[in-house]
């Protein structure tokens, strides 16, 4: 039986398990390209911007941010514009990754969905094809009908339980990936927020530690 043939025997449901499958397979491929574009080395991004921060470059460590892909490069640009304009870095940097994990999530529950649903219209489509199986039996009691094509409409029927199979198996592993990556991502953001956050307190002590050795005697007393 040739595909075409077999989309227009399993009727609506058949193509409303194959437009699922082409939604999962767009969401899996946007996803990847979008990891993919934000994925960058977090050590070298914080050892350049380590360098940068300790001659003041304030300006030119966000300029490096904007310029680097990914939601990691965002929240540190938002810690140092914290720093810059004396606001709570630990703060601004929590704000924007709350921002930036749903833009790493977004799409996936419909994967999710996608993945339980399958198997449910593969089954619906089996329940009804075997419905018109023994409908058909029923119109032609006592004519001869043989066992091929008994044996055909039942195949075709189970068929459809097999495709919402195939498309829910390959929708979980895939949402299973991807869930993988945003954890990745989650975690390098924590790795850098706890850097970056690290750097500006030993900074402060750096530069109140002159003040108080350059204080007077008076005040010593």
């Amino acid at each position: 039986m040739s595909f075409w043939k077999f989309l227009v025997a399993g009727g609506p449901v058949l193509w409303v398990i194959l437009l699922c499958s082409i939604a999962a397979l767009f969401i899996f491929l946007s996803k990847w390209y979008q990891f993919h574009r934000s994925k960058v080395d977090i050590r070298e991004l914080v050892t350049g911007l380590v360098n940068v921060l300790r001659r003041d470059g304030l300006i030119e460590a966000i300029t490096l941010c904007d310029n680097t892909p990914g939601p990691v490069a965002k929240i540190l640009a938002a810690g140092i514009k914290a720093y810059q304009n004396g606001d709570d870095i630990r703060n601004a940097i929590d704000e924007a990754a709350h921002f930036e994990i749903p833009r790493l999530e977004s799409r996936l529950v419909i994967l999710a969905t996608i993945a339980k649903v399958a198997p449910m219209l593969g089954l619906l489509g089996t329940v009804i094809g075997m419905g018109e199986t023994f409908f058909m039996l029923q119109i032609k009691q006592g004519l001869s009908i043989t066992l091929a094509e008994l044996s055909g409409g039942v195949s075709e029927a189970l068929s459809l339980t097999g495709a919402g199979l195939c498309v829910s198996i390959a929708s979980y592993i895939a949402y299973n990936y991807l869930v993988l990556r945003v954890e990745s991502f989650c975690l390098e953001m924590e790795k850098a927020k706890t850097e970056l956050i690290y750097f500006f307190q030993h900074r402060k002590n750096d530069h109140s530690a002159p003040s108080a050795m350059t204080s007077s005697p008076e005040e010593k007393r």
